[in-house]
């Protein structure tokens, strides 16, 4: 079965005072929230990329997404079609370490291996702070 690289799905938004914003995937029949849009859109995609990783692990069928147009919704709720790039997704669940080549300045690689300096875990942790990753 050959996987997709993106795909794409509506999202229903609702939005209550004084409360998280609520996420709904009709189309998967899963959920999640966000503290405002920023927080409830990185989530929805977050659940998006886990829940369709799940169905093509398990060999399940993707429904298809239901089209845009087909959705009346409340007064307090958006339709919101999230996007998932399931390479990076994929890539994730794999924990398997690659080799890379780092050139520092002589004097810099003296000092870092005087105080122990852990490359590989300074690097990780660099490059997961540059990207907002918390994991």
């Amino acid at each position: 079965m050959k996987k997709t690289d993106r795909y794409f799905y509506p999202a229903i938004f609702t939005y209550e005072p004084e409360k998280e914003i609520a996420v709904v995937f009709p189309d998967l029949d899963c959920a999640t929230s966000g503290n405002d849009d920023d927080d409830a859109f990185l989530s929805a995609r977050e659940l998006l990329g886990c829940a369709l990783c799940g169905l093509e692990e398990d060999e399940e069928e993707i429904p298809q997404p239901t089209p845009l147009s087909n959705f009346h919704v409340g007064e307090n709720e958006r339709v919101v079609l999230i996007d998932v790039f399931m390479p990076s997704v994929r890539m994730a669940r794999v924990n398997q370490s690659v080799n890379r080549t780092v050139t520092l300045p002589a004097w810099l690689n003296a000092v870092a291996l005087e105080h122990d300096i852990n490359f590989s875990q300074l690097l990780q942790d660099a490059i997961k702070s540059q990207l907002n990753i918390n994991r």
